[in-house]
């Protein structure tokens, strides 16, 4: 159920979003575990829950995942080992930071890992970024918008998950999205 924000504007205009959440993820790490419970949860509790997963084929998924993103309220991103490798999750991250200069709700959870490790590019997270400084050795301006989201989102309060508790944590991401609907 979508709902409009209840920040003000500058103008008359206020959003209309069409997704509560749009939660981000590396597939193969997340897909059929802590993402399922999550979006699983999210629907249950009645949040219209944007995943890649709904796309209709033949779309061209970029522009498609960036209006996704511009038409969330809330974006959920789940950091887990692979995530930097992939540049589609990069380019979503910098592009939900910008939605959040606007309003957006960030919410990240570091699954397997630590805030430090993304805000620091440290171990996996480092390794993939210097393998995208020497892909990306013309457009260095790209990989450093990458390092700086990165640096950005890891200072956000975010949520833990070390294959334990994956209800709680959930509940939580629940209970915490419930409050900044009201704020």
């Amino acid at each position: 159920m979508a709902f409009p924000t209840n920040k003000e504007t500058s103008s008359s205009f206020t959003p209309q979003w069409k997704y509560d959440v749009f939660l981000i993820f590396r597939g193969e790490d997340t897909c059929y575990g802590f993402r399922d419970h999550l979006y699983q949860v999210l629907c249950d509790k009645n949040f219209n829950t944007f995943i890649n997963d709904n796309f209709q084929r033949g779309e061209e998924v970029s522009v498609e995942l960036l209006k996704a993103i511009d038409l969330s309220m809330i974006s959920i991103i789940i950091f887990s080992k692979n995530y930097t490798s992939s540049t589609w999750c990069l380019n979503e991250l910098v592009r939900i930071l910008e939605c959040r200069k606007n309003g957006q709700l960030v919410l990240p959870v570091f699954y397997k890992g630590s805030p430090t490790e993304v805000s620091k590019q440290e171990r996996k997270f480092g390794l993939a970024l210097a393998k995208h400084e020497e892909n990306f050795k013309d457009n260095m301006s790209k990989v450093q918008r990458w390092r700086i989201a990165l640096c950005e989102v890891g200072s956000l309060s975010g949520w833990h998950y070390n294959n334990g508790y994956v209800y709680l944590i959930i509940s939580l991401m629940i209970f915490k999205i419930k409050l900044e609907r009201f704020i």
